[in-house]
């Protein structure tokens, strides 16, 4: 049973509380895209091979993909407010430890815990949807996503801009200050949350998820489509750094981290979207997400790349593709959390593994394409990721249709011949 303190009314999720916890997942998340510009610098400073530099941001990455996977379950399990602050304090020590790492084994170890740490992320979000009412849920579940998509894009430029004023371990400290402050002040206002009785054991909470995998074709459906748009996500953040800096543009690194913040006006698209997923309009903004996401990086190639125009477009691009992955990672959660309240974490941690994928996949496409065509092969590559989610969701629109009218067909041949 649901523990009474679990508030199931509007009244019992203040705008306060919700703003406390939009602001725990973005702090959580930055932890994970520290790192993203401090490649270089952090692979020098630890004698690492420049054709290994990219483990220093990958075993945070795949910290974070095995923390979805077989941690966020047990939030289907374990009563969640003890789970997050257990989550946050390995979160804690293990940022510690990066900013104190000056040899590889120990900052890789670090690193890998710092992913399996920020994994709360996908904690907290659940627990906020058990504790918002049904018609509201959309709204809840939109404003987090504000804060998540706010710490991803924020944290590149604070990153580099405190690399510049002091060093790459200041970063990290000033983390686990922000890490620990957050966790003495959930620990203050988090209500406890014990999970109904599902199952028992951690073995079956685990098997079971690929049960619900295959039986939950909306968790399906929603996850590939996100997946796709995570992908081209990370396509756009890893390339356009290396072609604002190129011969096109010619950017320092201030102005990219500038061009990074304009970015985090596309995470206001989250609460819209959620508020209006309330009132049934999920399926015209899921084709309204997609499409945008196509058409971002479309824009991209209407003007001669260097010029004045050619950089508002970027901008613009970089507006459009943030908001229709905000606004479609909401669709999709208020999609899954509104099946079976008791599976509700695990069926969060498939949906994020699946998308983890396809950013995977994104980041990786932007680097080989880029080195492969520049810019041009690169929005080429970025538009098709979309497309084919955009595709695929076409289908859904087909087999409703079908069912419509196979419905309207068995009625008419129903009713009584005159």
């Amino acid at each position: 049973m649901e523990n009474s303190q679990s508030p199931s009314d509007p009244k019992a999720i203040p705008s306060s509380f919700i703003f406390l916890l939009a602001c725990a997942v973005g702090t959580i998340a930055a932890n994970l895209y520290y790192a993203q510009p401090l490649v270089a610098l952090i692979a020098k400073s630890l004698s690492l091979d420049p054709a290994m530099a990219g483990l220093v941001v990958t075993l945070t990455q795949v910290g974070y993909g095995l923390g979805v996977l077989f941690i966020v379950p047990l939030g289907d399990l374990v009563e969640n407010r003890k789970l997050i602050l257990s989550m946050l304090g390995l979160g804690v020590l293990a940022i510690l430890s990066l900013g104190i790492s000056t040899q590889l084994i120990p900052y890789f170890a670090a690193a890998l815990a710092v992913g399996l740490g920020a994994s709360s992320v996908q904690i907290i979000v659940p627990y906020a949807a058990h504790l918002a009412p049904e018609y509201l849920r959309g709204r809840v579940v939109g404003s987090l996503m504000s804060g998540l998509m706010m710490g991803i894009m924020l944290s590149r430029p604070i990153a580099s801009i405190l690399t510049d004023l002091f060093s790459w371990h200041a970063v990290f400290f000033l983390s686990a200050a922000m890490m620990t402050a957050l966790a003495i002040t959930l620990y203050r206002f988090l209500p406890r949350r014990q999970p109904s009785a599902g199952t028992n054991s951690y073995s079956n909470l685990i098997v079971s998820m690929g049960h619900l995998f295959v039986r939950t074709p909306v968790l399906r459906r929603r996850a590939v489509y996100q997946a796709c748009m995570f992908g081209a996500f990370s396509l756009f953040w890893t390339a356009v750094p290396l072609y604002l800096s190129g011969p096109e543009f010619h950017l320092s690194q201030t102005a990219i981290a500038v061009f990074s913040l304009v970015g985090v006006s596309g995470a206001i698209a989250a609460p819209f979207a959620g508020r209006y997923a309330d009132r049934g309009y999920s399926r015209i903004l899921t084709t309204m997400a997609l499409a945008s996401g196509a058409l971002s990086f479309a824009i991209t190639r209407i003007f001669p790349p260097g010029s004045f125009i050619g950089l508002a477009f970027l901008v613009m691009a970089a507006i459009l593709l943030d908001a229709g992955v905000t606004a479609n990672l909401v669709l999709g959660q208020r999609a899954i959390f509104s099946l079976r309240a008791k599976y509700r974490s695990r069926l969060n941690g498939l949906y994020i593994a699946t998308i983890f994928v396809g950013g995977a996949a994104g980041s990786y496409s932007g680097a080989w394409a880029y080195a492969q065509g520049g810019w041009a092969a690169t929005a080429m590559v970025g538009f098709a990721f979309p497309l084919v989610g955009l595709i695929y969701y076409g289908t859904e629109w087909l087999t409703g249709f079908q069912k419509t009218h196979a419905a309207i067909r068995a009625r008419r041949t129903s009713l009584p011949q005159s």
